[in-house]
């Protein structure tokens, strides 16, 4: 049993621990907002969005699981929702988030029986850490785009920006400053990375005033996800990427940050509150959020229960406040914390046995085809389609699992069906 005096040095960590979780994520409500705006909601929109999604996804987490997380809509995820499922498929914003709703409604039933356990032996490791290093050439590409630092080019696909710019020349100043602080570890250094990036814009020119933030009465609180297209193929070829990513991604972040809190025990409901979370989103208007990989800030500051999630909660919903000055980030300070954290996630490389021609082909397709083809859905599709392939030729058939051959069955029919459609 706790004494007063432990509680209280405990309650004072899990304060601590939640502040820090908010200034590490907090730049998520910048960013998010202006990936959503890609997909064809305004900026206010977005910003409110996300943090209502922030704001509720942590209070799941603290009163379901009583653990220390931060949920935010997950970088790549947001990118997969407004790039290939908005954009690629052609669907407007609720349609789109009519796919979010039926992508976590599946998350959920991973985590409320033994699908979950079943799909995560069941899918190669290779696979798995491929989607995430193909996110993070994808974040990357996105990231270098808006900072104008590539362009497409006259005589090839892509080419330099224009490098005495003003954009280029604030995107690249912004982005030296941004690894400088990652490099240092420097606590909050997406947030500062933002603030230094505004202040650069401004002396460049490129700067716009800040903005009349939200008026919440003229906001949509609530979305209607649209599901007019429930009854279409392309609709489920939607839904069933997004669905992977979501589920794994959950796994592999939910499991490495307890393994850190030593609480495995909290395994099942943290996945849970993730998948509610996850649902909730539809309605917010955003991308699923995920247990953020900055939960491990919170976490590494000492922060044993909910109580840093429920602060994190309450920062966020206070982002409101802020956000005539958050619509001030102009995207060239936007663009470094993209390029970073497509950084990040290409590290999984490393868990791909590249020595494994079996298992190092599909994982490499899935890894330049979800950037060269602008299409994560797209990516996934060529390495799952091949991986059997591979291991037919090689004589390894024995190591395919149904799964892995259903869902390769599923993205060939998709593409041939495209193909006659065309």
């Amino acid at each position: 049993m706790l004494t007063k005096h432990n509680s209280q040095h405990s309650l004072r960590k899990d304060l601590v621990a939640g502040f820090i979780g908010y200034f590490t994520t907090v730049y998520i409500v910048a960013v998010n907002s202006q990936i959503l705006n890609d997909a064809g909601l305004p900026i206010e929109n977005g910003m409110l969005a996300t943090i209502l999604a922030s704001a509720v996804g942590c209070l799941i987490m603290a009163f379901y699981a009583n653990a220390p997380m931060v949920l935010i809509p997950g970088m790549g995820v947001n990118a997969l929702f407004a790039y290939s499922i908005v954009q690629g498929k052609g669907m407007d914003f609720q349609e789109g988030l009519g796919v979010v709703t039926i992508a976590a409604v599946l998350f959920l039933i991973t985590a409320f029986t033994k699908l979950g356990d079943w799909l995560k032996h069941a899918i190669p490791d290779s696979l798995k850490h491929s989607i995430t290093v193909g996110l993070g050439m994808f974040l990357t590409l996105i990231g270098l785009e808006k900072g104008g630092l590539v362009v497409r080019g006259e005589y090839s696909l892509i080419t330099l920006g224009n490098p005495s710019s003003a954009i280029v020349i604030t995107s690249l100043l912004t982005l030296f400053g941004a690894v400088f602080l990652f490099a240092r570890n420097v606590p909050g250094n997406f947030l500062i990375t933002m603030i230094i990036g505004t202040i650069i814009a401004y002396f460049t020119g490129i700067l716009k005033g800040p903005g009349d933030g939200i008026a919440l009465s003229e906001q949509e609180w609530i979305f209607m996800p649209s599901f007019s297209g429930i009854g279409e193929f392309g609709f489920w070829m939607a839904v069933f990427p997004l669905a992977i990513v979501l589920i794994f991604e959950n796994m592999g972040l939910i499991h490495g940050q307890l393994d850190m809190l030593n609480q495995q025990n909290k395994y099942k409901k943290s996945y849970r509150a993730s998948a509610f979370s996850a649902l909730s989103c539809g309605f917010f208007g955003t991308s699923p959020t995920v247990s953020s990989a900055e939960s491990a800030a919170v976490i590494a500051s000492e922060g044993k229960t909910g109580r840093a999630s429920l602060l994190m909660a309450v920062l966020f919903t206070g982002t409101i406040f802020l956000t005539p000055w958050i619509s001030m980030v102009p995207s060239t300070a936007i663009s470094p914390i993209l390029i970073i954290v497509g950084a990040l996630m290409v590290q999984n490389i490393k868990e791909i046995p590249l020595d494994q021609l079996s298992e190092a082909l599909p994982a490499f397709l899935i890894i330049v085809m979800i950037p060269f083809t602008y299409s994560i859905a797209d990516g996934m599709a060529f390495g799952f389609i091949a991986y059997p392939i591979v291991k037919f030729a090689l004589g390894k058939q024995k190591e395919l699992t149904t799964p892995v051959v259903l869902i390769a069955m599923v993205f060939l029919v998709e593409f041939v069906i495209r193909s006659i459609g065309h």
